[in-house]
Order: structure tokens, then C-alpha cells, then sequence
């Protein structure tokens, strides 16, 4: 097989260097060190040359280099490659929050998504970013979630933490507690049972996939006496939804939902709000979960942790999540071409050849 067949086969995963004074450099590299992942896929990272290196030596990665590129199309399909999003030399201050750091976290993004949304990459993986010191006029977002929804032109998403042990989407995202309850109506509620049921069947292949959804006041509000919402809201988004054949439950008590273990019973699970679907996943996943944007027409995984500058240089940092979301990024990838060819099938099946007649 040639070189140019072997591209064609290929996943291209465009790896974005997030923010430079974190752990991202640390857990790609890492990731990267595992020559098993180019067997099938092309590597790309969206970052500068000379910040790796300074990463690579501070962090004693003598024996790992990257292969230098100027175009995604130019990428070495067997080893890790770099695309230099700058040739402006960078002052690197590990551990802390630096304008520059956020400008080359934003440039990284837009390069690795005009790649994306111009089919030079097959599917992006995020490290982590800092979401203050990347707000700008290019940037006004709480996080990844909403600037990859904006750049697919979609308000119809979902963030979907995911490990091992559990999957949990998030029904109102980054927004304040105290703009949950205006915020939280039966349409959205709808919206992300859907999302995550149709992400649930195409992206991770469950056939009749079961979901709960966790009610907003404690107790599901003791039918009123801590509040409405539960029974005027989410009830009966539930019961429209059920009623369109989705296996979706609830609204569960999140305490003794978790506590007991029920949990362990859903393919997928919708918290009403952000601490009361993180907490719980960071608990069970924190060294492994990964951050998914559901309901893209694209692939987008991140892992579930942050910059961590507290552990920026000093070879600590875990690289489990960050693989994680490489080969879930590559799984969702290949799940979805497997379902959409599944739904081509039943729509236009093959006509059948007639048996040839007996003699």
C-alpha cells in the first residue's frame, strides 16, 4: 500500500494545544509517546515547535519529537506531527494565566476548525484551556462547548461527560445557578432527551438506550412542598418524550439516585444543572472522563480536566483522559459512519436477486 492509500484510510485527528503554562503539552506528548495510536490514525497538533520543545525538555521527553508540517495534507501518517500556528517567539510561564497563553489557545482552535470544517481533519480533540484568559472579541463563550456549537451554526447540542462508569449530559450547561430554574422549560428539556438519545444510538451504538433525568429541587420537590418545577416542567417533557418511544425516566432525587447505585442502571443520564451532573462524574471519572459535544455534525472530545498549572512542568499529570478522548473521538467517528450506513440501508436496502429456477 502506498503512502497516499494509506492517508486515505486513515482517522485524522487535529489535537488542539489548549493553553500553553498547563499540562496539555504533558498529556498529548505522553498520549503521542503510544506508537500503537499511529498505526490507524494521523496525529496532528495545532500548537508551535518551539513550545513543544521547551515542553520536551523541561519535562525529559528526550527521545519523543514531533515532525514538522505547514499543512495538515503534508501530515506523516506514522509519526506525531505540528503545524505552527506562529513563528513569533513565546514567552512561556508555566503555571500561570498569561494574554498570550489565551491568544495561542484561541489561535490554535480556530486553525485546527477551518482544518475541520474544510475536510483536513476527520475529528478534533481540545486540550485544556484557560476561560478567562481566552475571552476575546474571537472568543466570547463560557468554554469549548458553546464555540463549537457557534462554529457548526447550532443551538442543538450537548455536553456529554463520559467514562467507564457513567454518561452525563448537562441540560442548561455554563450559566449561573441562579438562572437555572427561569432558564430550564419543557422544550428545552425535550430538546436534550432527544439529543442525547439520538447521540446515545449513533454515536455509542445502544440499540434501545434507557435514560434519567434528575430532578431540579431536592427530593423531586415532595409533590410541591419544595417546589414545582419537577412536576410542572420536567414530568411532562418526560412523558412527551416516552411517548415518542424513548426509554427516558424521572426526574430521579440526584442524592439517592447516585447513592444507591441506580446510576448503574441508564445508558445516559441529564442533570438539570452543571454541579449536579459534574460532581457526581468527577467523583466516579475524574482520571479518566471525557467532555463530548453531542449533537455536532462533527466529532469534538475533550478530556474532563483543566489546565492544572499546579502540576505544569513537573511530569505528574496523568495522560489517561487525554487518550481516552482520542480513542472515544475515533470510536464515536467510526460509530457514526457504521449507523449511517445501517439507516442508508434500511431506507434503500439492495434489490434481491431472484433464485434461479430449478432444473
Amino acid at each position: 500500500m502506498d503512502q497516499t492509500q494509506e492517508k486515505e484510510k486513515r482517522i485524522r485527528i487535529g489535537i488542539t494545544h489548549g493553553d500553553i503554562n498547563g499540562i496539555g503539552y504533558e498529556v498529548i506528548i505522553k498520549t503521542l509517546q503510544d506508537q500503537r495510536l499511529m498505526e490507524m490514525h494521523t496525529m496532528i497538533v495545532y500548537g508551535t515547535s518551539k513550545v513543544a520543545s521547551y515542553h520536551r525538555k523541561t519535562l525529559n521527553f528526550n527521545e519523543f519529537n514531533f515532525n514538522l508540517v505547514k499543512k495538515a495534507d503534508m501530515a506523516h501518517p506514522r509519526r506525531p506531527n505540528i503545524i505552527n500556528i506562529t513563528e513569533d517567539e513565546v514567552k512561556i510561564d508555566l503555571g500561570k494565566s498569561t494574554q498570550i497563553a489565551g491568544e495561542l489557545s484561541l489561535l490554535s482552535l480556530e486553525m485546527a476548525v477551518n482544518d475541520l470544517l474544510n475536510n483536513n481533519l476527520d475529528l478534533i480533540v481540545t486540550a485544556p484551556i484557560n476561560k478567562q484568559n481566552i475571552q476575546s472579541p474571537g472568543f466570547n463563550f463560557p468554554g469549548h462547548t458553546e464555540y463549537f456549537a457557534q462554529k457548526a451554526g447550532t443551538s442543538d447540542y450537548l455536553m456529554l461527560m463520559v467514562s467507564n462508569t457513567v454518561r452525563i449530559g448537562v441540560i442548561t450547561g455554563h450559566i449561573p445557578l441562579n438562572q437555572v430554574t427561569s432558564a430550564v422549560n419543557q422544550d428545552l428539556v425535550m430538546k436534550k432527551i432527544q439529543i442525547m438519545n439520538r447521540s446515545l444510538l449513533r454515536d455509542f451504538s445502544i440499540l434501545k438506550p434507557r435514560i434519567a433525568v434528575l430532578a431540579i429541587n431536592p427530593h423531586a420537590g415532595d409533590e410541591g412542598l419544595i417546589g414545582n418545577e419537577d412536576n410542572t416542567v420536567l414530568k411532562p417533557a418526560i412523558e412527551k418524550a416516552f411517548g415518542q418511544d424513548i426509554l427516558v425516566f424521572g426526574p430521579y432525587p440526584a442524592d439517592g439516585f447516585f447513592g444507591s447505585g441506580a446510576f448503574r442502571q441508564f445508558d445516559g443520564i441529564l442533570a438539570v444543572y452543571h454541579d449536579q451532573g459534574m460532581l457526581p462524574f468527577k467523583l466516579l471519572s475524574f482520571d479518566e472522563g471525557v467532555n463530548f459535544t453531542a449533537g455536532l455534525p462533527f466529532v469534538r472530545t475533550s478530556p474532563a480536566h483543566g489546565t492544572a498549572y499546579e502540576l505544569a512542568g513537573k511530569n505528574e499529570a496523568s495522560p489517561e483522559a487525554f487518550r481516552n478522548a482520542v480513542y472515544l473521538a475515533c470510536d464515536i467517528y467510526n460509530s457514526r459512519i457504521a449507523y449511517d450506513e445501517l439507516q442508508a440501508n434500511a431506507l434503500h436496502p439492495k434489490p434481491v436477486e431472484p433464485e434461479s429456477p430449478k432444473p
